[in-house]
C-alpha cells in the first residue's frame, strides 16, 4: 500500500510528458482540417468547428505529393534491403566467425559512429560527382549496400552474440558452410534484430533531407522530405496544406512502427548487453 502514491505519481508524470510530446502532433492534425485563417488564429485552438477534409485532396494536387511519396518508397525500399542484408552479414562475421583482426574491425565500426556526418558531406559529394552519380538515386541507396550503417552492424552483432554457439557447431558437424549457417540457422532466429534494423533504416531513408537536397535537382525525382520543404517555403500561403501533407508523410512510418513495435523493443533490448 505504501507504494501506491509513488506509482500514481509516476503514471501521472508519464502521462504529462506524453501529452506534452504529442501536443505538436495534435496541433498538426487539427490544423490540417482547418481553413487557412483559423490556423493563424491567436491564441491557437485544438478544436475544429467544421473539418475541411478537402485540405488533404488539395495538398495532394498543389504539388505532386503522390510522386514524392512514390520516390521515397522506392529509395527506402531498396535502401532497407541493402542495409538489412549487408549489416547482418557484417554483424554475423564479427559475432560468429573467428579471424585475425576481428576486434580491430569491431573497434573501427564503433569508432565510425563517433564521426559527425557533416564532416563527410564534402568528400562524399566529390566522390559521387567523380562517379557521375549526381542527379541520380545512387548516392542515396548505394551506401546502404556497403555495410548498412555502423549502428545496424553493432545491433546485429550484439543480437548474434546472444545466440548459443552450439547451434553453429551442430551445423558445422552436418557440413554446413558459413553462408548456410548465416542464412538458415542464425537469420531465422534474428527476427527481432532484423525488424529493428528494417524500421530504423526505413525511417532514416524516409526522413533523410540533406542528401536528397545535395544530390537531386529534378522536381520529379524529389522524395517527400524535399516536397515538405517546398510546402514549408510556402507556409505563409498554404500552412494548412503543409500540415495535411505532413500527416500523410507520417502515416507509413507510424503504421510500420505500430505493427513492429514489440519486435523492435526486443531487438533494441540487446544493445545494452555485454560486448
Amino acid at each position: 500500500m505504501t507504494r501506491t502514491p509513488k506509482i500514481i505519481c509516476t503514471y501521472l508524470a508519464l502521462i504529462a510528458v506524453s501529452a506534452w510530446a504529442l501536443l505538436p502532433l495534435a496541433w498538426a492534425v487539427t490544423s490540417s482540417l482547418k481553413p487557412l485563417e483559423d490556423v493563424y488564429r491567436f491564441p491557437p485552438t485544438f478544436t475544429v468547428d467544421s473539418p475541411q477534409w478537402q485540405n488533404y485532396s488539395d495538398a495532394m494536387t498543389k504539388l505532386p505529393v503522390a510522386r514524392f511519396l512514390a520516390n521515397s518508397l522506392l529509395i527506402s525500399f531498396v535502401g532497407v534491403i541493402g542495409a538489412v542484408f549487408t549489416s547482418s552479414m557484417a554483424g554475423f562475421a564479427l559475432a560468429r566467425l573467428s579471424f585475425r583482426g576481428r576486434r580491430l574491425c569491431f573497434a573501427l565500426v564503433i569508432a565510425s559512429m563517433l564521426v559527425p556526418s557533416q564532416v563527410l558531406v564534402v568528400p562524399r559529394f566529390l566522390l559521387f560527382d567523380l562517379l557521375g552519380w549526381i542527379d541520380t538515386y545512387k548516392p542515396l541507396i548505394v551506401p546502404a549496400w556497403l555495410g548498412g550503417g555502423a549502428f545496424n552492424i553493432f545491433l546485429f552483432r550484439q543480437f548474434f552474440k546472444t545466440i548459443p554457439q552450439q547451434l553453429d557447431d551442430a551445423a558445422r558437424l552436418d557440413g554446413a558452410s558459413p553462408w548456410r549457417i548465416y542464412s538458415q540457422v542464425i537469420m531465422p532466429i534474428a527476427r527481432p534484430a532484423t525488424i529493428t534494423v528494417l524500421l530504423l533504416s526505413f525511417v532514416f531513408h524516409w526522413q533523410e533531407f540533406l542528401d536528397p537536397l545535395l544530390y537531386l535537382s529534378d522536381l520529379e525525382a524529389f522524395p517527400i522530405s524535399l516536397g515538405l520543404r517546398m510546402y514549408q517555403s510556402m507556409a505563409g500561403t498554404w500552412a494548412n496544406l503543409l500540415m495535411a501533407t505532413s500527416i500523410v508523410a507520417l502515416l507509413p512510418v507510424a503504421i510500420i512502427f505500430v505493427v513492429c513495435e514489440r519486435q523492435v523493443m526486443r531487438g533494441l533490448g540487446v544493445v545494452g548487453k555485454p560486448w
